[in-house]
């Protein structure tokens, strides 16, 4: 059986999910991890059995067996890796957000394309099994018209220093979570252009970490009248929670990603998961099992591997991820001024949150 070599670049919370899902892709092979902290990817690959670490980028590409490699690193490397991977003739899996500014956005489609080579742009909704179906519903004509989308995520904040510190992450939840709703809505209403973003954002718990903002509230009015509604929140305790509903002209459904498909639970120490306790979850919380999969992160890779087997146009495209960054800028531009913002946008700032914070 083919395979595709494939190479990480990251080795912390989000690599965990990327290596564990790919795992189980029986046309994938980790052959290497790459992280420039001493000791991080040595520690990685043992624990993941990976054959090959590296400290330097450039060494883990020279590896004529990777011919695909996935970006897990923090948000203002995503451009430059993705540019140096593309030169060295790897297709390229970037974890959201796409990248800092639409001018890295445009460098990195560009400079993929010249080089014959695929960008992906890792978007798991799109592949989360709950939300798929509930696009089929929509589909086959059972809700009717789209009227109304909505999507929510909310935890008690991020894993990782780097997504507090707005220069190197661009933003705050909108820029960590709201890219998530922005291609969900997108996905469900086949690409139809975003016409207008109208946001309310605000710092209302963690401003001893961040002058990002924690709470977001956005509405995406798209051009054939659909509109989205996003929740997000980095101040929700208890774990993880993420759900989304359509309405439409003949119907409404509404999908938990967690609850129904997990175990009620109570702990005075916190509940670990598969790969990594997911927020406070000492009290109540939802206990996943098959908890990768749940968010469909195997099937997102195996679509990707397929993708490059047989090249194929992926789902989920680096044009995709730039328009998720324009709605994100859009979003900041609303915060900041208090009024919609109409679409196409061109920002002046290199990162979204100096719209909000000015």
């Amino acid at each position: 059986m083919e395979k595709v070599g494939i190479g990480l670049i990251g080795s912390q919370f989000i690599s965990t999910i990327h290596a564990e899902s790919i795992k189980k892709v029986a046309n994938a092979e980790i052959l290497a991890v790459m992280s420039p902290t001493p000791g991080h990817a040595s520690a990685f690959a043992e624990k993941h059995q990976i054959p090959h670490h590296f400290t330097k980028l450039e060494v883990m590409l020279a590896m004529d067996e990777i011919q695909m490699i996935v970006i897990g690193a923090p948000n203002y490397l995503h451009c430059e890796i993705t540019c140096k991977a593309a030169a060295a003739g790897k297709h390229v899996v970037v974890e959201k957000p796409l990248a800092m500014n639409l001018e890295e956005a445009d460098l990195m489609i560009d400079t993929c394309k010249k080089a014959g080579v695929k960008l992906m742009y890792a978007e798991e909704l799109c592949f989360t099994p709950k939300y798929v179906r509930l696009k089929g519903l929509l589909d086959e004509g059972a809700l009717g018209r789209p009227i109304i989308l909505k999507q929510s995520e909310k935890h008690d904040g991020p894993h990782a220093a780097h997504f507090w510190d707005v220069e190197r992450s661009g933003g705050g939840v909108t820029m960590d979570m709201g890219c998530h709703a922005f291609q969900f809505f997108r996905w469900l209403n086949k690409n139809n252009p975003v016409k207008s973003v109208y946001a309310h954002m605000q710092t209302s718990v963690h401003g001893d970490k961040t002058i990002g903002d924690d709470n977001a509230i956005i509405i995406v009015e798209f051009e054939n009248g659909v509109t989205g509604i996003a929740e997000e929140s980095w101040t929700k305790l208890g774990g993880m929670d993420d759900r989304a509903e359509i309405h439409g002209s003949e119907g409404v459904a509404y999908a938990d990603v967690l609850q129904g498909n997990s175990i009620q639970t109570y702990s005075t120490k916190g509940v670990g998961y598969a790969v990594e306790k997911a927020g406070n979850t000492i009290g109540w919380s939802f206990t996943m099992y098959e908890e990768i999969w749940n968010y469909g992160f195997p099937q997102e890779f195996e679509h990707f591997v397929d993708c490059v087997l047989n090249d194929k146009d992926p789902l989920v495209t680096g044009e995709d991820g730039r328009a998720v960054l324009e709605i994100i800028y859009a979003a900041y531009a609303s915060a900041g001024s208090g009024k919609k913002v109409e679409l196409p946008f061109k920002p002046s700032v290199k990162k979204p949150y100096k719209l909000w914070k000015k």
